[in-house]
């Protein structure tokens, strides 16, 4: 039996505030870069950026109470995809299929949204059914 495992979690700041639009199907997509940091063998530090895309009810919330520099935890999964741009290009894109979201960031009332202060809220929004295709 050959099993395999596909599970990305990511703990980092919104890079971008969150865009979120319909599938053709309806149902909310909403999208947004978040960046993670990596130690170099010299000690720096030098960013990653992910593309991360939530569906339905998450995507919802995400593009309600997530803005840039927001700290996230995201689990998912990986996925490939591409298309061709307006120039005829053929372009390739990695994207984290989100299946749970946490706010990290809270303005004081416990809704999520982001504030001056960082504290976990434990605040988190999952997606039961898998994603939607486009």
């Amino acid at each position: 039996m050959s099993r395999t495992i596909n599970r990305v979690e990511l703990l980092g700041r919104v890079g971008t505030d969150p865009e979120m639009r319909q599938s053709q199907g309806g149902t909310p997509v909403t999208q947004f870069r978040m960046a993670t940091d990596r130690r170099r063998q010299n000690g720096e530090t030098e960013a990653d950026w992910h593309s991360v895309v939530c569906w339905g009810r998450q995507a919802e919330a995400v593009a309600e109470y997530v803005r840039k520099g927001n700290r996230l935890y995201v689990s998912g999964s990986l996925a490939q995809n591409s298309f061709e741009s307006e120039e005829g290009q053929r372009i390739h894109r990695t994207e984290v299929h989100a299946r749970e979201v946490v706010f990290l960031d809270s303005n004081g009332n416990g809704n999520g949204r982001s504030g001056d202060r960082e504290e976990a809220t434990g605040e988190a929004v999952t997606e039961a059914a898998g994603p939607t295709p486009f």
